[in-house]
């Protein structure tokens, strides 16, 4: 809570570091807290967060049981805008610290920011959403931000999709997940 590395801390009400158990095989990670995740101080509980639940509960997974979720940035841009890349600078060591503790095997991006920050800088959602990458020993993959499925839900088959792929590659590199 004492963090002053850049202004986002000026405006927020809470730091929302991460919720989920520590020696889950899976990590998701967006890009920075909205409103409602300000305000209660865990990530992905708005609207979008919900969306999140109720999809990868589709796949067996829960945040309580299975995952780590977090976000590149743990202080909320104004507005929801884009975290802006010194933003991201400030607050990238408590992610890498993060997947230090929980050293996930598997990696999904929420949205191209974050895909972009840890997958490629030119990674593009549209095109490479639900590809797998290896990095460092984990596996990565991007899919679309759940805010951005509910602004278009025509999104929603590709990501079913990339759940899919996740839970298959969750079987294959880490399967205790689904014990």
């Amino acid at each position: 809570m004492g963090c002053q590395r850049c202004a986002l801390a000026d405006t927020r009400t809470n730091v929302v570091f991460g919720k989920g158990p520590r020696d889950a095989g899976v990590m998701f990670i967006g890009e920075g807290p909205g409103e409602n995740e300000d305000l209660q101080g865990e990530p992905f509980v708005g609207r979008g967060g919900q969306l999140l639940d109720e999809m990868l509960s589709l796949v067996g997974l829960s945040r309580e049981k299975n995952f780590y979720i977090t976000n590149i940035v743990k202080c909320r841009p104004p507005k929801n805008r884009d975290p802006l890349n010194t933003e991201q600078d400030a607050c990238i060591g408590y992610l890498w610290e993060q997947m230090e503790l929980i050293r996930p095997k598997v990696v999904v991006c929420l949205g191209r920011i974050a895909a972009m920050r840890l997958i490629k800088p030119d990674y593009r959602i549209t095109r490479e959403h639900g590809q797998w990458v290896e990095k460092d020993g984990a596996f990565y993959t991007a899919i679309y931000h759940p805010a951005a499925l509910l602004r278009d839900p025509t999104k929603k088959p590709d990501t079913f999709a990339d759940l899919r792929s996740i839970r298959a590659k969750i079987r294959e590199v880490c399967p205790e997940v689904y014990e």
